[in-house]
């Protein structure tokens, strides 16, 4: 323990780094980031918003040490052996007053839409697809710690809103000659669960998938293609395409 914890990035013969460069960008200035490092692998469900006292920058000045143990500390805690470890939560943006305040103010701004993609740059980090159901189980039922989206809005920001924008104008709405895509949600019981990494993709490419539970049905067209989070099997997709 004592070995890694006095180790420094080595840095090549050509100046290179040995690892890539925000990992030492990271850890050469981990006193200040640990700051906005938080576990997240202690509850069942994911903690997005937790207060600055549950930071490693906080346990470790609780605890007399440095951030960098107490990060290592955690990661070889219980359930480090398991499959999939333990996992540390890092919002790097937008996080800095300790609360998704200033989150809260974009989403809600007359000229903002509602979206998140990563285009696949970074599934090894982050897990877009966690999107919609952060927005109704936190921004609408769960946060504690500042405003909260009405339900009516959310779900115009999920649905019509976007599509209004894209000019996808044969969805977004329940209404005569839209197409029949619906979300049956039970709303009380929606919930994120956390994130797994999984190596599934080419060359052992790694990647967060992130379940959640809650949704009794998610019909295409007209078709149920998941029930009680299970796929069914039915295909309806097609290609989309704006209509200008």
């Amino acid at each position: 323990r004592a070995r890694l914890l006095a180790e420094t990035p080595l840095r090549l013969a050509n100046g290179d780094s040995s690892i890539p460069p925000l990992v030492d960008q990271v850890i050469a200035r981990l006193d200040q980031a640990s700051m906005l490092m938080f576990p997240f692998s202690d509850n069942a469900t994911p903690d997005y918003e937790p207060p600055m006292s549950a930071s490693f920058f906080a346990r470790a000045k609780q605890q007399g040490i440095t951030p960098l143990a107490a990060l290592y500390d955690y990661l070889c805690s219980e359930g480090a052996e398991s499959e999939q470890g333990r996992l540390i939560y890092f919002p790097i943006f937008n996080y800095l007053g300790g609360s998704l305040d200033t989150v809260f103010k974009m989403l809600t701004h007359p000229r903002a839409l509602l979206a998140l993609g990563d285009a696949g740059a970074h599934v090894g980090s982050v897990c877009d697809a966690s999107l919609p159901t952060t927005l109704l189980a936190h921004w609408v039922r769960d946060r504690a710690r500042g405003e909260r989206l009405a339900l009516p809005q959310a779900l115009h920001m999920l649905t019509a809103r976007n599509a209004q924008h894209m000019g996808l104008r044969d969805r977004g709405l329940i209404a005569p000659g839209m197409k029949a895509d619906i979300n049956v949600i039970d709303l009380a019981n929606l919930a994120n669960h956390m994130p797994r990494l999984v190596r599934d993709l080419p060359a052992g490419g790694k990647r967060f998938v992130q379940q959640a539970t809650g949704y009794i049905a998610t019909i295409a067209s007209g078709q149920v293609v998941c029930a009680n989070g299970q796929i069914t099997a039915a295909r309806p997709g097609r290609w989309v395409r704006g209509q200008g």
